[in-house]
């Protein structure tokens, strides 16, 4: 059966506009594309481990049955959440499916009418889909432009003020000045919302994330910690207060009418935090990784390509779907998986090449990435 035409004639729009998404093939290539910062997803530690916890907790046959308010609240649960909330140094946490799980419950049962949602423009499609489905009113502001907020603020008095951003972009790498946020927030009696997803395993002495790096998780309202990115694994948390936690329960549909995540998905959680609470290498790798990086495209001329960021992710702007896909392809041929971020994802004119950086990945790596950069580019 065929599409309706109006289907049809916008897969046939980004058929021309050369911005058709298709499903990756793995090739096995030298990774610079995926969100697996640490390699954890990648680690035989945390997989036997986690084998090791279901038998020892009688877990080992459990799967997933239903919501966490019927018959899927396996005891696990319980654990690995208060093992969270104590490596955040949070009140509670409270486990979603997944990050657009977490973003999406939260936002559209949070705000509500009357309130205001003010986000940064380049907040995650999530949290705007999130956004959508709430009965509150929602403003963007300029990226990471706090005068732009404050005007946002004082055009709304006497209104209940969520301010949500990001702790690293996932387009951009870069961050928010996250201490005059919290001045911001803290003046105007704003609830503040962080998501961490690409900060996890990234900053902090362990990798709690950026918020808690700046031990500024006291003055956060919430904060959304996705665990498919540095941590390897399924899932994502929301960490506040414990009336937070009985809300979200109570009221976030993507949390009540979904089947909860199975034994092993949580127990995996769990030993990806336990990894993280124990082993610094991997975190100091990366961190090597980003300053070499970062040193590299100076010595061969390569910053001005570059969003700033001090982050795993590193976006070369080269405008054009065409050009920047004709790139992305070429570094395929010579053995790198570096992905071309096309519009309309980002806007017309930001398209780019966007790096991963790895724990994993060799000193020699990344110099040969960049030097086929510039002579590709240049």
């Amino acid at each position: 059966m065929q599409l309706p035409k109006k289907l049809s004639d916008k897969l046939e729009s980004r058929l021309q506009n050369n911005a058709l998404r298709q499903l990756p093939i793995s090739k096995g290539l030298i990774d610079f594309a995926s969100n697996d910062y640490l390699g954890l997803s990648q680690s035989d530690t945390i997989f036997h481990k986690t084998h090791q916890f279901l038998i020892d907790n009688n877990e080992i046959h459990n799967g997933a049955t239903g919501s966490r308010l019927l018959s899927g609240n396996h005891k696990v649960y319980q654990q690995a959440e208060d093992y969270i909330a104590q490596f955040h140094k949070s009140e509670s946490a409270l486990i979603f499916n997944s990050g657009y799980d977490a973003n999406v419950g939260f936002f559209s049962s949070l705000p509500q009418k009357g309130d205001l949602i003010l986000y940064d423009e380049l907040c995650h499609a999530s949290i705007r889909d999130g956004i959508q489905l709430s009965h509150a009113k929602a403003y963007k502001f300029d990226h990471n432009d706090f005068e732009d907020l404050e005007r946002l603020i004082l055009r709304n008095p006497n209104t209940t003020i969520y301010i949500v951003t990001e702790s690293v972009f996932s387009m951009d790498g870069d961050a928010p000045n996250l201490e005059e946020l919290v001045q911001i927030s803290n003046k105007y009696d704003c609830l503040l919302i962080v998501d961490e997803a690409h900060a996890l395993g990234v900053f902090g002495e362990k990798g709690e994330g950026l918020v808690q790096m700046l031990h500024l998780q006291d003055a956060v309202f919430a904060r959304i910690m996705t665990f498919g990115k540095g941590l390897g694994c399924h899932g994502a948390a929301v960490l506040g207060s414990p009336e937070l936690k009985d809300y979200l329960v109570n009221f976030a549909r993507s949390f009540i009418y979904t089947t909860g995540l199975s034994p092993h998905s949580v127990a995996t959680i769990l030993m990806a935090y336990q990894f993280l609470e124990n082993n610094q290498e991997n975190i100091n790798n990366l961190r090597e990784n980003i300053i070499q990086f970062n040193q590299q495209k100076i010595l061969l001329g390569l910053k001005p390509l570059f969003v700033h960021s001090k982050s795993a992710i590193q976006s070369a702007i080269i405008p054009g779907n065409e050009k920047v896909k004709s790139i992305a392809k070429q570094f395929q041929e010579k053995g790198f998986n570096i992905k071309a971020i096309l519009s309309p994802t980002v806007p017309e004119g930001q398209e780019r090449l966007r790096f991963c950086l790895h724990s994993f990945n060799s000193k020699e790596e990344i110099s040969e990435v960049l030097s086929l950069l510039g002579t590709f580019v240049f």
